[in-house]
Formats: structure tokens, C-alpha cells, sequence
């Protein structure tokens, strides 16, 4: 079983910027995959962008050029640099974990809101 805690989510006017992170603990594989999924209100939860203990990175195109995923594997914590917000950026950030980077996560954190000022 893994444990994520995220933290750094909050309230920010359009234009402007965030950064999440979230620090895994408990049973880590060696080769894992880290990422953030978001869902807002009426949604259904979506990917934004996952990264592999080996650096690979998988990033939708809505967020492309302006959020960024890094990770610190001596750490297991992954971060979600997040500029230029926009309103429809809004939602509750969710920190997942998984095995491989295709197929679902196999654990979730408890999410962190986002809120984006028009």
C-alpha cells in the first residue's frame, strides 16, 4: 500500500501560478509512475500529467507549455508547476500512483483544490 500526501493548492487570479507536490510513502516500487488528475465540479476526473521513476512524461495537450511534472526519486515526491492558470485550470488536484504509465493508478491521494480568479 502507498500513501500520498499533496499539498500547495489554493487560490490564484488568472495569469498566475502554483505548485503542488505530493510525497509518497509506504510499499514504492523501484520503477513506479507518479502524476496529477484533476477533476472539477460536473466532470469526470482527467489526466494532466504523470511521470515515470525513469523520467518518461506523459502531459495532456490542454496543459502543454504551461505546467510542468518533476519529481525527486530520492525524495518519492512529485511536482506539478502550474502557470499561466486559467479559470477552467479550477478543479480538485488529485497526487496518483501506479505501477506503469499506461492502466489506472493503483493508489490516490486525498486531492487538493485549485482555484483560479477570472
Amino acid at each position: 500500500q502507498v500513501q500520498l500526501a499533496e499539498s500547495g493548492g489554493g487560490l490564484v487570479q488568472a495569469g498566475g501560478s502554483l505548485r503542488l507536490s505530493c510525497a509518497a510513502s509506504g510499499m514504492i516500487s523501484s520503477f513506479n509512475v507518479m502524476g496529477w488528475y484533476r477533476q472539477a465540479p460536473g466532470k469526470q476526473r482527467e489526466l494532466v500529467a504523470k511521470i515515470s521513476s525513469t523520467g518518461n512524461t506523459n502531459v495532456v495537450d490542454s496543459v502543454k507549455g504551461r505546467f510542468t511534472i518533476s519529481r525527486d526519486n530520492a525524495k518519492n515526491t512529485v511536482y506539478l508547476q502550474m502557470n499561466s492558470l486559467k479559470p477552467e485550470d479550477a478543479a480538485v488536484y488529485y497526487c496518483a500512483y501506479g505501477p506503469a504509465m499506461i492502466g489506472r493508478p493503483s493508489s490516490w491521494g486525498q486531492g487538493t483544490q485549485v482555484t483560479v480568479s477570472s
